[in-house]
């Protein structure tokens, strides 16, 4: 099997463009309403893509599983690949409650859960995929 047919390895390019767009989202301050628009769907987008490829990393693994997104990082976890297992599970709160936000009160009771726990776990899961596709 090459490198290019480990699905995982492919979706960590769309992972990584999602990770750093949320990034350069994440570090501007006092949003206006577009940009706060922005920076939910960059969100969505990177949470998304985060579960997914857990999932496909998992079973690349051999590990056979209901891939529903909790259950792939509670997996995730207790395999001992990633420690943020429930900060990514409280995300994908976030981004279920955000979906429906219309006048950003959503979001500004969530945003600092959001910038200090579930972004950092989304940072982490970057750097554990970052290092993997290093040394696999």
């Amino acid at each position: 099997m090459t490198e290019n047919d480990v699905r995982w390895k492919q979706r960590f390019q769309n992972f990584e463009k999602a990770y750093l767009s949320l990034k350069e989202a994440m570090e501007m301050e006092e949003l206006n309403e577009l940009e706060r628009n922005g920076l939910v769907q960059r969100f969505e987008f990177t949470l998304d893509l985060s579960w997914k490829i857990m999932k496909d990393f998992l079973e690349e693994k051999g590990f056979a599983f209901k891939p529903s997104p909790k259950d792939t990082l509670r997996l995730a976890q207790q395999s001992g690949y990633i420690s943020c297992a429930q900060e990514l599970i409280d995300g994908l709160e976030i981004r279920n409650e955000l979906s429906h936000d219309y006048s950003g009160a959503k979001f500004e009771r969530s945003e600092k859960q959001l910038r200090e726990e579930t972004f950092v776990a989304l940072e982490t899961l970057y750097l554990f995929f970052l290092n993997e596709g290093k040394n696999g």
